[in-house]
């Protein structure tokens, strides 16, 4: 009954097995390589703009020129300088291996376009290539390098078949990407497979893209989903909120400020529809404006019309739409120079003047046009301007957002919207939060991960999915109330209320989170019994609109503290520091369920907290080290572990020990339990230190502690 209908997850025998032949190729070390004399004398030369390599970029070119690994990954954030790094490691690859001796792919055509013009070497996307070597037979040679940049995008078993034949004809294939960034649209997550595989993988650390020196830090965190940079950006101004009217009005007010500031700056939205909406509204002020003259128009894919003038992205690649140089991509955009009669159009790539002119047939305009004033993050990634301005959705992932707030090299900025209606419903969606706040949101998105995952890392989450705290826990709670319900139901009407009152307690849908206040209250040593029929006689219910709401605000007040006072006072009945334990009479089958649960919790907290301590996490740092002493140690990693308790329950990944502040009531109420337990933990940690450093005179004359 905890498993939700369709939650399981297939993969298939021939998926796993092509992720296991990538992983053997990684691991493999006959590839060619490059000396790393050759490797030094190009890493210490300007290239031909002037530009020298940074030392991540040096440390991570030499890696890969020297490894010898067959399968070899590059991994660079957003801005890092991936393509520099790619076109010194061109050099030095041809110095050794000859002219021509690399070769670039990539899974879309533009981007192959893009990689060619940046590294000056012959491209082709992953499924052309793959068509023309089943047609005509073309493969590798020994000995080149071959780049797939963008590889995140790529499928796994696209990257299988191409790195099948190039371990077959003794080529090295270097992966290039980042893996928390959008992801294949086939079944993917390769790239995050091997870069996950070893802890030595080359990766660019220093951002260059931004002007300010704040936000290359800031990206960094947004990458890693630390929700604690949201601050940085509301501190910077970056960030406004509203309902999606007055949003979608901010942003594409800001955006239009840009282009007529001179700007190139970008406009992103989340779905197909806001886009279509932005840019029929954008070419509307443009004709109203007098930027371009109304005159024939085409209808475009979505219904919406075009004219000459307005700047256009084509939607699919087709070759035989060519002029002398260049074809028509899937990405790429264009300015309309010419509507036709026939529905036909000329188009000319975007800031060109002059010359390149290309016809479209009516068809492919029909089908395969859209506007292009606005885009989703999908469209942007790649993509390098002046300005981003980004809508920003609930249901927004942390690769969509990371990828829309890094392309603008002088600022990008968020607009989130907080009331979006979902047209599914008549009423209020349950998800929805009248509170919430962009602060709140923004934190439910950077906790979003889309990114897809291996078959075989999707193996590995899903234990720790239906292992964590937060599933054990939400299991725990939901068998309590059912095992103690006949308990509750019976001290309720014992309690002093009318048989109308018992009934409507009973039949509230606020029972439920009555029982799990008395169960809280009783694990801290209340006597409810006792305690209930005086908080019913202390006051009436005559203006309450709910008795079991009151009741459960009257219980939380009183048992707020544990029972007893000073040195009678006694400790909490919690598992692992937070949950309280389910007590009394009950059936055998559901105290065994709920023994189960507690110990799978005990069990997951140890391995959380030893797990961050032997990786040295740094949420870790502010804990301390444990004593010596055996009877403090003890005490230590029991505060210790309540606080990794709590992470894994709220599943946070701040570098701080207890993350952003808690939206729910239960989790402040936990999140207070994991404050005093890291304030304990401190201490005693403290306390060790202390005695440690003091001399062996201070010891004696001092005692234990100071």
């Amino acid at each position: 009954m905890f498993r939700p209908k369709h939650s399981t997850v297939f993969s298939s025998e021939l998926l796993l097995a092509a992720e296991d032949r990538l992983l053997d190729r990684s691991r493999t070390m006959t590839a060619p390589t490059v000396p790393l004399r050759t490797v030094e004398k190009i890493t210490a030369r300007p290239d031909h703009e002037g530009r020298m390599l940074g030392e991540d970029q040096a440390d991570a070119l030499t890696k890969i020129a020297v490894s010898g690994r067959m399968l070899d990954v590059l991994v660079g954030p957003a801005g890092a300088g991936k393509t520099t790094a790619m076109s010194a490691l061109r050099r030095a690859w041809e110095k050794e291996h000859g002219a021509g001796s690399v070769v670039g792919l990539a899974p879309s055509a533009v981007a192959a376009q893009v990689l060619a013009e940046d590294l000056g070497i012959p491209t082709e996307n992953t499924a052309k290539w793959w068509q023309n070597q089943l047609t005509r037979g073309e493969t590798f040679q020994s000995g080149q390098l071959v780049i797939i940049d963008e590889a995140s995008l790529a499928g796994t078993l696209s990257l299988d078949r191409i790195t099948h034949l190039a371990e077959w004809a003794g080529t090295k294939v270097l992966l290039v990407g980042d893996f928390a960034q959008l992801q294949s649209v086939d079944a993917g997550g390769a790239f995050g497979l091997l870069v996950n595989d070893r802890d030595d993988a080359p990766e660019l650390v220093d951002v260059h893209r931004f002007v300010n020196t704040w936000e290359k830090t800031a990206s960094l965190s947004l990458r890693h989903g630390r929700t604690q940079v949201i601050d940085t950006y509301l501190d910077h101004g970056r960030i406004r909120d509203g309902d999606a009217e007055a949003m979608t009005d901010a942003a594409y007010a800001a955006w239009r400020a840009d282009r007529n500031a001179g700007l190139v700056s970008v406009l992103i939205a989340e779905t197909r529809d806001d886009v279509t909406t932005l840019n029929q509204r954008a070419r509307a002020d443009l004709i109203l404006d007098g930027t371009f003259t109304p005159g024939r128009e085409v209808e475009l894919n979505g219904g919406t019309a075009a004219g000459v003038g307005d700047t256009i992205i084509t939607r699919r690649n087709d070759r035989r739409l060519r002029n002398s140089k260049e074809w028509v991509r899937n990405g790429d955009t264009w300015t309309i120079t010419n509507v036709r009669d026939d529905g036909s159009i000329t188009i000319r790539k975007t800031g060109r003047r002059f010359g390149g002119s290309i016809l479209l047939p009516a068809s492919y305009v029909a089908e395969h046009v859209d506007l292009g004033y606005a885009v989703t993050a999908h469209r942007a990634q790649g993509v390098t301007v002046d300005t981003a301005h980004v809508l920003v959705e609930p249901t927004t992932t942390r690769e969509n957002f990371y990828v829309a707030m890094t392309r603008g090299m002088r600022s990008n900025r968020a607009y989130v919207i907080l009331d979006r209606i979902d047209d599914a419903h008549t009423e209020s969606h349950p998800g929805e939060n009248p509170d919430a706040t962009g602060r709140s949101v923004l934190n439910g998105v950077l906790q979003h991960v889309g990114a897809e995952l291996s078959a075989h890392e999707t193996i590995t989450a899903e234990h720790e999915q239906w292992g964590s705290i937060a599933q054990l826990a939400a299991e725990y709670e939901t068998i309590a109330a059912a095992a103690q319900r006949d308990r509750w139901a019976s001290l309720v009407r014992a309690s002093g209320l009318t048989a109308e009152q018992v009934d409507t307690v009973l039949d509230s849908e606020t029972f439920g989170a009555l029982t799990a206040e008395l169960r809280r209250a009783e694990a801290n040593h209340h006597d409810m019994d006792r305690l209930l029929p005086r908080l019913v006689a202390a006051r009436g219910f005559g203006d309450a609109d709910d008795i079991a709401s009151v009741l459960h605000h009257r219980v939380e007040r009183a048992t707020a503290r544990p029972a007893g006072s000073g040195r009678t006072r006694k400790a909490p009945r919690l598992i692992a520091g937070l949950v309280p334990h389910a007590d009394g009479p009950m059936y055998t089958d559901m105290r065994r369920a709920l023994d189960e649960r507690r110990e799978l919790i005990e069990a997951r907290t140890d391995a959380v907290l030893d797990a961050a301590r032997d990786a040295r996490e740094a949420w870790t740092k502010p804990l301390g080290v444990p004593p010596r002493d055996s009877r403090k140690a003890t005490a230590w990693r029991r505060h210790a572990r309540t606080v990794a308790a709590y992470r894994d329950r709220y599943r946070i990944t701040d570098d701080t020990p207890l993350g952003s502040p808690p939206q729910s009531t239960a989790q402040k109420i936990d999140a207070a339990r994991a404050r005093t337990a890291l304030d304990k933990a401190r201490d005693i940690s403290r306390e060790h230190t202390a005695n440690v450093e003091r001399s062996p005179v201070e010891q004696v004359f001092l005692g234990p502690s100071l």
